[in-house]
């Protein structure tokens, strides 16, 4: 009898903390889970503008604890190799694509084909002309030509000679930038666009074009470059003649070279993406997507127009400075 008593009791404590036991089980095996696997294909990994975006990435990967795989082109007009890294990265079998395209129709088969194979697919910072995408994380680049517009208006005056210095000229931030800056332009009938040229992809070009262009007969007085390479190469070159503040400058981006060009007054001010952000929240949608929950069709992750009078305030230091923060 006593044993009996026994047994039965041994058997409900089993009942009892059989629970428990299949919950430490349950949580061990899912601690076991192999992370989730997202492949984020930028258009370079060259220039700091990138290297904040993945910066971002990075850190949301920790946080989320997903595995993220960087790969990118070395030239950002190597479209070619874009597309055959979402080929690569489709028979990976990723778990999600985040995708900067270099082109917004070139890059739209390939990202179809990854969607058809049930691959989530974020897009970063340019336009791809597909609505099968799961959310577009960016930068409102019509804004943001327009608020470098306005700058240069009040920076310059209202009867300057201009000169626009872009980059890829059928590419859509490019282009987009380039109509919100002629939009604000065109209100002011006495600002002349003296000249307007798109170089290629690195700053040693657009000094060398700005050089040549200060140096000739259209007597310009202010510069802007609407894409961090060309913005580095037009300062560079101004100040190399010293001609700081003489010729007036409005660039776009945040790298090393542009503040220490914004601080001696060779730039006058800097529209300001948050490439940090752009990477962070590409990472934190994939995951939420993943986990089958609804996620924003459109990101605008916002700008600010940086200046000397500003620059030192602690709102713009953590978007100078992410990597600090």
């Amino acid at each position: 009898m006593f044993k009996k008593n026994k047994l039965m009791i041994f058997l409900f404590f089993i009942l009892l903390i059989s629970p428990f036991l299949f919950g430490i089980i349950n949580l061990s095996n899912k601690g076991d889970e192999e992370p989730k696997k997202i492949s984020l294909i930028l258009k370079t990994q060259n220039g700091e503008y990138w290297k904040n975006v993945r910066m971002g990435a990075e850190v949301a990967a920790k946080e989320f604890n997903v595995k993220v795989d960087f790969n990118a082109p070395n030239d950002e007009t190597d479209i070619d190799g874009q597309v055959a890294l979402v080929n690569a990265a489709i028979e990976r079998k990723t778990d999600a694509l985040i995708l900067a395209p270099s082109d917004c129709n070139e890059l739209v088969s390939a990202t179809e084909k990854a969607i058809s194979k049930k691959i989530p697919v974020l897009v970063i910072d340019s336009k791809l002309n597909t609505n099968k995408i799961s959310s577009y994380i960016t930068t409102n680049n019509v804004k943001a030509g327009k608020m470098a517009g306005e700058k240069l208006v009040s920076t310059s005056g209202l009867s300057s000679r201009i000169a626009i210095i872009n980059f890829v000229k059928d590419e859509s931030n490019n282009r987009e930038r380039e109509n919100g800056l002629m939009s604000i332009i065109s209100k002011y009938p006495k600002i002349k666009v003296a000249y307007k040229e798109y170089v290629s992809p690195d700053s040693e070009s657009a000094s060398v074009l700005t050089k040549k262009l200060v140096l000739g007969d259209d007597k310009i007085n202010s510069i802007i470059a609407l894409n961090y390479i060309s913005s580095i190469g037009v300062a560079k070159a101004i100040d190399e003649m010293g001609l700081s503040g003489k010729i007036k400058v409005i660039t776009f981006d945040n790298t090393p070279e542009e503040i220490e060009f914004l601080e001696k007054g060779v730039i006058q001010a800097t529209v300001t993406q948050s490439p940090f952000g752009i990477g962070y929240l590409a990472v934190k949608y994939a995951v939420l997507n993943l986990q089958g929950k609804k996620i924003p069709k459109y990101v605008d992750t916002g700008l600010v127009v940086i200046d000397r009078n500003n620059m030192y305030l602690p709102q713009n230091q953590k978007i100078l400075f992410p990597f600090t923060q």
